[in-house]
């Protein structure tokens, strides 16, 4: 730690799990730190409601590499497992399809190979040879982009080298193309290539290099916290405020004034003005270059190629049964995958054949629902709000009630009448929420035309000042990497203040 950064104070925008790894990674450096968050709670996606004897977990369901988390905790010689505990999920997930067939996805390799064989005598090894590439691609990244935070092409050419970046990461091909190289049953390619719900993007667009999905989640394993989700986020918190974060909730961060490249202040909704020295945005970076900084058209133009992930229809029904053919999560497939991506990404329509994804928490966590009931969280993807191409609320109402019947259809015998309470959010409620960038739910899209997959950087253009956090910024969406990207721009700023 170093005294000399108590001089420094710093104004953290936004308590999602990216601002309080920011704020604890900061604040473990001996950094004076403020976190501002406008809703009433900390945690941003990662949220929580209670109704009708139900807990509900409104944001992210699937933690894994648990390491990222940890290391939080260990930095400042805490042990994370004294504030919150994990537990492991088996099944990692159950998958779906139409006729009849269900595939279990485990980390236990005879159980995994019993489960393969239900798709012919060929799945076992082609999918221990794409378990190989899929590592292989992780091990790579894992040394560069996550542990160096390199935060674009030119930052991987230089770390790597042209030749070994071009053959390191399968740079040509799509994901779904890398994973056709190894697998040639359908139903397992679909299951492989669903690996993209992590970061809400196609893997018919996306790069290669997210095939590295699979390796993380069977390599560090498929975790459920103790007591719900959220709990993460409120250990994050009391680390926090440990450090001596001073966390502010319900109010609002409206402008980041700035003069000579720098920012200077924030102004807050109840009219004060909070000096600082440095800011970290936790918004995602286009909306706060739009409504924060007031950024001209000629910087948010460059800003294109990082264009909005999808978003979701999120349905969270407490129900008056059991459904014993459910594991913790589930995966209920398309007929029609690539039709059912492209709706969503190419045409910014509601899917007429979504593939759902669908969590029950109670398959591990009992005490979230009364005796006799069970949550059923549903959340097929999406498009994000296209104010070209608009949804009216009848739209979702339709889409809400196809996804019903495609779920009944498919085995959760009368699941509507069992319904008791009810909570569903449309990509409207996400960004009135959360002010994502036209209601995405992971940040920036991974489009290996547009962006490579790369997200925006984590230091602004403009101000030498300002930096991000979030699924917006490298290394992209989820809880385990917006949680590293609050590690790595503690890096950024400790570079460039030892530079300056």
């Amino acid at each position: 730690m170093n005294a000399n950064n108590k001089n420094q104070r710093i104004i953290i925008i936004g308590a999602g799990l990216g601002g309080l790894s920011a704020a604890i990674s900061l604040a473990s450096e001996g950094f004076a730190v403020e976190l501002i968050e406008k809703n009433d709670k900390v945690g941003g996606k990662l949220n929580i409601l209670e109704k009708d004897g139900f807990t509900f977990d409104l944001g992210p369901s699937i933690l894994t590499m648990p390491h990222i988390f940890d290391a939080l905790f260990t930095r400042v010689g805490k042990n994370r497992a004294d504030y919150v505990a994990f537990e492991k999920v088996q099944p990692h997930w159950r998958n779906f399809f139409e006729d009849g067939t269900t595939v279990d996805l485990t980390d236990d390799a005879e159980a995994m190979r019993q489960e393969l064989d239900k798709l012919g005598p060929e799945a076992a090894d082609e999918f221990a040879r794409f378990m190989a590439y899929s590592k292989k691609l992780c091990t790579e990244t894992e040394a560069g982009y996550f542990a160096q935070g390199l935060d674009s092409f030119w930052d991987l050419l230089k770390f790597y080298g042209p030749l070994r970046s071009l053959l390191s990461f399968d740079v040509f091909r799509s994901m779904d193309q890398g994973v056709r190289r190894f697998i040639s049953n359908p139903k397992l390619a679909d299951i492989l290539n669903y690996f993209i719900k992590y970061v809400g993007s196609s893997p018919y667009d996306s790069p290669a290099l997210m095939n590295l999905l699979p390796h993380i989640q069977f390599d560090y394993g498929l975790w459920y916290v103790n007591g719900g989700m959220y709990g993460l986020a409120q250990a994050l918190e009391h680390l926090a405020v440990e450090l001596g974060v001073v966390i502010r909730l319900n109010t609002e961060v409206l402008e980041i004034q700035h003069e000579n490249r720098r920012a200077t202040t924030v102004r807050l909704n109840n009219g004060e003005v909070l000096a600082a020295d440095i800011v970290v945005s936790n918004m995602e970076v286009i909306p706060a270059m739009q409504s924060l900084l007031h950024s001209p058209a000629a910087e948010l133009k460059k800003m294109q190629r990082f264009a909005p992930s999808c978003s979701g229809l999120v349905l969270h029904l407490g129900v008056n049964r059991l459904y014993p053919q459910l594991a913790h999560h589930n995966f209920f497939y398309s007929d029609h995958p690539r039709e059912h991506f492209n709706a969503i990404f190419n045409s910014h329509r509601l899917s007429d054949d979504p593939t759902i994804y669908l969590v029950a928490p109670c398959k591990t966590d009992p005490n979230q629902a009364p005796a006799g009931c069970e949550i059923i969280k549903i959340l097929p993807h999406i498009p994000h709000l296209d104010p070209n191409n608009p949804l009216s609320p009848e739209d979702y109402l339709a889409f809400r009630e196809r996804v019903l019947i495609k779920l009944e259809r498919m085995g959760l015998t009368d699941l509507r009448q069992h319904i008791v309470t009810e909570e569903f959010w449309t990509p409207h409620d996400i960004q009135a929420r959360y002010y994502s960038n036209q209601g995405s739910i992971y940040g920036v899209v991974a489009d290996r035309y547009k962006n490579l997959g790369f997200k925006a950087p984590q230091r602004s253009a403009e101000f030498t000042n300002v930096y991000f956090v979030g699924g917006s910024v490298n290394p992209g969406g989820g809880m385990p990497m917006v949680t590293l990207s609050g590690q790595l721009v503690r890096d950024k700023i400790l570079a460039d203040l030892s530079l300056g």
